[in-house]
C-alpha cells in the first residue's frame, strides 16, 4: 500500500507501508523462462507430448523488478508483514507507486531474504524457520505478471532452527549458506538441501555471509572475527581478526580484474563510530588497506557486480556510492531515507541501486559515471587555456 502523500514524493522514492529489512533484484528472464516452461510442460502432459522447452519459449525482452521484505513483527502493531514486488523503470528513473504484487506473511516477519539467481524463488528467514516462496504469474499487463506464493517444498533442514541473520546463494544458485543468531553456519547443495557444512559455533552470532566470485570460498562474519571457508573441503582456511576500535559489520567479495578478487569488510570504527572499508588479499588473507569513508555508522553495504562501486547506507539514512578504484565518494544522497538504511542491492548490470529502509521506503538511484563527465570537463578547461594562450601570444606579437 502506497503512502497517501505519494503525490508529493519523488518517483524514485516510494513508500509501501512496510518497514523493510531485505531487498533483491529479481532475475526476470530466468523466472519467466521457468514459468513458461512449467506452463508448456503442463500443456504437453495433458496432450501426451514430450515436455521440452522450445526456442519459442526463450525470453528476448526483459523487465526490471525488485523484491522487498519486512514488516512490523509478530506483535499487534497493525503494521503488516509482507513480501513486495515493485517494478523499476530506468528511463523514467522511477519505482512503481503501487506494489506490482504483495504477499502477506501473517504474524511471520521476513527478517532476512535471498533471491535465487536462476529463478527458483525467494528464501526468507522468519523468527524460527526459513521458508521458500516461488514465483507465479499474477496476470495483468506486461509490468504486472510476477507474483509470489508459498512453495509446497518445505525446507525441513531449516525448520525450528531459530532466527537466521544471513542467507545467500552462490552465483550459480547451486549452494545455499545460512547463518544464525546462535552462531551456527549451515551450507547446503541446492535444490537437494544436502548439507555440506554444519558448524554449530562458527561465531557467537553470524552477521553476514558471501561467496567468492570464483565460488571457491565462503566468508562468514561475526562482530570481531571473519572466517574463510573452502567450499570444496568445507574447512576453515583463514581467520581475519578486527583491529582496535573496529567492529565488523558486513562482508563482500569483489572482482577487481579478470584474474584478481578482493574481500571487503565494512566496519564501524573509532570512538565516533564512523565507517571504514577494509580490503583483504584473497591469496594471503592479509589486510591490504583501510579507508575511512563515512562519518556515521554503516547500517547496510553491498558491491556492484562489475566491482566498480561500493554502496553504503548509514544509520542516519544517508546513501554513499564509493568508487572502488580510489575509495572516494562517487555519489552521495543526503537523507535518502528518513530512517536507517537496512538493505542495498545493485542491478545486475551495475547501473542502478535500490536502497530500502525501516521507514517503509525504497529508493532507486541511477549511478552517474563521473569518469566520462570528468574527462569532458578537463577537455573544456584545456580548450579554454589554449584559447587564452593563443590570445596572449597574438597580443605580444609572438604569433602573427
Amino acid at each position: 500500500m502506497t503512502n497517501s502523500d505519494s503525490r508529493d514524493v519523488p518517483s524514485d522514492l516510494q513508500k509501501y507501508g512496510v518497514p523493510f529489512y531485505g531487498a533483491g533484484w529479481i532475475p526476470y528472464n530466468h523466472v519467466i523462462s521457468k514459468l513458461t516452461s512449467q506452463e508448456k510442460n503442463e500443456e504437453d502432459n495433458k496432450e501426451g507430448k514430450d515436455p521440452t522447452l522450445s526456442k519459442d519459449n526463450e525470453i528476448t525482452t526483459s523487465q526490471n523488478y525488485v523484491a522487498l521484505a519486512g514488516g512490523g513483527g509478530e506483535g499487534h502493531s497493525g503494521i503488516p508483514n509482507a513480501i513486495i514486488v515493485t517494478h523499476v523503470d530506468f528511463d523514467a528513473n522511477s519505482l512503481s507507486d503501487q506494489p506490482v504484487f504483495k504477499l502477506g506473511t501473517d504474524s511471520d516477519l521476513p527478517y532476512r531474504m535471498t533471491v535465487h539467481p536462476r529463478g527458483d524463488g525467494i528464501i526468507c528467514a522468519l523468527q524460527q524457520s526459513c521458508r521458500l516462496f516461488e514465483w507465479e504469474e499474477s496476470g495483468g499487463n506486461e509490468v504486472q505478471k510476477l507474483g509470489i506464493k508459498v512453495s509446497e517444498k518445505v525446507l525441513t533442514q531449516l525448520e525450528d532452527v531459530g532466527q537466521q541473520l544471513a542467507l545467500t546463494f552462490n552465483s550459480e544458485g547451486s549452494i545455499l549458506a545460512v547463518g544464525g543468531e546462535d552462531g551456527s553456519l549451515r551450507v547446503f547443495k541446492w535444490p537437494s538441501m544436502e548439507i555440506i557444512l554444519n558448524e554449530a559455533k562458527a561465531h557467537s552470532s553470524v552477521k553476514d555471509l558471501d561467496f567468492s566470485c570464483d565460488e571457491n570460498f565462503l566468508v562468514s562474519l561475526g562482530s570481531g572475527l571473519c572466517r574463510i571457508w573452502d567450499v570444496t573441503s568445507s574447512k576453515a582456511v583463514a581467520s581475519l581478526a578486527k583491529g582496535n576500535d573496529e567492529v565488523f559489520a558486513f562482508c563482500r567479495f569483489s572482482q577487481i580484474n579478470d584474474k584478481k578478487q578482493v574481500l571487503y569488510i565494512a566496519a564501524i570504527t573509532g570512538k565516533n563510530h564512523g565507517g571504514s572499508i577494509l580490503t583483504w588479499n584473497t591469496t594471503t588473507w592479509k589486510r591490504m588497506r583501510s579507508n575511512r569513508v563515512v562519518q556515521e555508522a554503516i547500517s547496510a553495504f553491498n558491491v556492484s557486480a562489475d566491482g566498480k562501486f561500493l554502496a553504503l547506507g548509514t544509520v542516519g539514512g544517508d546513501l554513499f556510492i564509493i568508487n572502488s578504484s580510489n575509495m572516494r565518494v562517487q555519489m552521495m544522497v543526503k537523507r535518502a531515507h528518513l530512517g536507517l538504511v537496512t538493505a542495498l542491492t545493485f542491478s545486475p548490470d551495475s547501473r542502478a541501486l535500490i536502497s530500502a529502509s525501516m521507514d517503509s521506503s525504497a529508493r532507486l538511484t541511477l549511478i552517474k559515471d563521473k569518469t566520462k563527465s570528468g574527462g569532458m570537463s578537463w577537455l573544456i578547461i584545456f580548450m579554454v587555456l589554449l584559447a587564452i594562450a593563443v590570445y596572449f601570444m597574438k597580443e605580444n606579437g609572438i604569433v602573427p
